[in-house]
Order: structure tokens, then sequence, then C-alpha cells
């Protein structure tokens, strides 16, 4: 009770030349809370646009001050870097001590984890979308493009308890 889960994800668009990142925010439940979508005009190197999902999705939960939360992203290298405090003075790197610091000093409650694809589904499907956009966007109302993403899983949700 009271937890959050976050889900992040990359989608990363050659022809478009853009990194797009989302950001989807759940209830202990799995109904809807808040998303983010962040769009970088150029394409990212994928670890460093995994990564930027994370320090993005830290940034933002820390702004709004939300604590115990799972962060899900189905980037595996994310998340080992991240658990596992290496030297690495790359762009990736520099990300993700970033990450790490943030975490440390305003999420005493959370975790980072790592989830398979199909389990990131609705951040996926978020991204996607991202490429096509201007700009950052906040929905506080379920972006049409999860929609039924996001009710199937409550579905299910509901259905196993």
């Amino acid at each position: 009770m009271g937890r959050y889960k976050c889900n992040i994800d990359a989608a990363f668009s050659n022809s478009l030349n853009r990194t797009g990142i989302s950001i989807c925010i759940r209830d202990q439940d799995g109904s809807f809370v808040l998303a983010k979508t962040v769009m970088h005009p150029c394409f990212l190197p994928v670890d460093v646009g995994e990564a930027l999902g994370l320090f993005s999705a830290l940034q933002w939960l820390s702004d709004m001050q939300f604590d115990n939360v799972d962060f899900e992203t189905d980037s595996k290298l994310t998340v080992d870097a991240f658990l596992f405090d290496r030297k690495d003075t790359s762009e990736f790197g520099c990300i993700i001590t970033s990450c790490r610091s943030l975490f440390r000093l305003l999420f005493s409650n959370s975790r980072v984890e790592f989830v398979r694809r199909q389990a990131n589904g609705v951040a996926h499907a978020l991204a996607r979308d991202t490429a096509f956009l201007t700009g950052p966007a906040v929905y506080y109302e379920i972006p049409n493009c999860i929609e039924s993403l996001i009710i199937n899983e409550c579905y299910k949700h509901a259905s196993q308890k």
C-alpha cells in the first residue's frame, strides 16, 4: 500500500533524428496517476537514451516529492550500472552517477529494477509516440496511445486479487 510504480522507456528514431523518453506512474492498484514524455531532437546512443530516461524519471518524481517508488526499466544495462558502482567516465557512466546521487539523496524507500519489455509495454508504447511530439508533455489523463494497455493491466491486476 502507498507504493508507486514508475515505468520508464526510451525510443529511438533514426529517420526523424529523435530520441523519445516516457515515464508512466501508477499506484499500487495499477491505476494511472501521471505520465510524462520528453523528446530529444537527436538520435542518442541506446545506452545514453535509456540512462537519460532513468535520470528524467528520478528528477521529475523528486521535484514532486514522491517516494515509495519502484522505478522499472527494460534496460538491463542501465539497472546493472545503477546497482553496481563501477568507475565509468563515459557519457553513460556520468548519467548513471548522477542517477545514483539523486536517488541516494531523495529516495529513501524506493528501488530501481529491471523488467522485461512485456512488463514495460505501457512505457514502450508511450515512448514510441514521443518521437512525433515537438516538446515535453505531462499527462494528467491517460494518453490515447496507452489507454487500452492500462485498462487491460488494471483488469488483470484486479482479477489476481
